[in-house]
């Protein structure tokens, strides 16, 4: 039997978890058991970054024996992180080290050429290590991406759309922000209805990389168009290993 390929999943720091008693690192178990049914072998990674600050050298040599790197959903980043002073009342769940370890998990995985996907937070983080920016809270009712499944365009061409095989797919949202600017060398390939920027990727990179504003892993073990995410990713990966 073939090695399953390794894929580094930051964990995500919790403030209580029922059974462990204490304080933890976790990932969704939907998450985890989607990329194993794709046939990776998910494994969290501590994210190590001192007063916010990773070390480039420190988180490169962690990444070099993994496959793939796939960054989770999770808490907002701290709006210093793309260039504003102020924190909109929305904010929540900030934490300094996750921001810091994941905005430098994202430059090192893109350098050395590792398989990449981003999911929720994960596509934020992404954007801004490439040089973009957020709007910090999307705004109204009218304008709401939270406990909500809706149909997302996906680009003629793009990845997605060759890897789900579809033009339109129903994505489970829950965000309330979205990319301002994109970053440099980032191309949009999915939007809602209303504009929302819901898929980002990198043409010039040689490397596979896809980033959701969605959760596919919500839908991936009954929705075979989300679960081809993951596939695609995994196999991507085992193409490394």
């Amino acid at each position: 039997m073939s090695r399953r390929p390794l894929i580094a999943v930051p964990a995500r720091f919790s403030a209580s978890a029922s059974a462990l008693r204490y304080a933890a690192e976790v990932n969704a178990r939907a998450l985890v058991e989607a990329v194993w049914r794709a046939g990776g072998e998910p494994v969290s990674l501590h994210p190590h970054a001192p007063g916010g600050v990773a070390d480039p050298d420190e988180v490169a040599a962690r990444l070099a024996r993994f496959d793939a790197v796939l960054l989770p959903g999770g808490g907002d980043l701290a709006p210093h992180r793309y260039g504003e002073a102020a924190a909109h009342e929305s904010v929540y769940d900030v934490d300094d080290e996750q921001d810091g370890f994941d905005l430098e998990a994202a430059r090192q995985a893109t350098a050395a050429g590792l398989p990449l996907l981003a999911v929720c937070r994960g596509l934020q983080v992404l954007n801004i290590a490439f040089g973009g920016t957020l709007e910090q809270d999307m705004g109204g009712p009218e304008r709401e991406h939270r406990h909500v499944v809706h149909p997302v365009a996906l680009l003629p061409g793009s990845l997605l759309e060759r890897v789900t095989g579809a033009g339109k797919v129903s994505v489970s949202c829950y965000h309330h922000q979205r990319v301002a600017r994109l970053g440099d060398g980032l191309t949009v390939t999915a939007r809602a209805a209303d504009g929302t920027i819901e898929a980002l990727e990198a043409p010039a990179l040689t490397s596979w990389l896809a980033a959701v504003q969605w959760h596919p892993e919500d839908g991936a073990h009954e929705d075979p168009a989300q679960q081809s995410i993951f596939d695609a990713f995994v196999t991507a990966a085992r193409s490394r290993s």
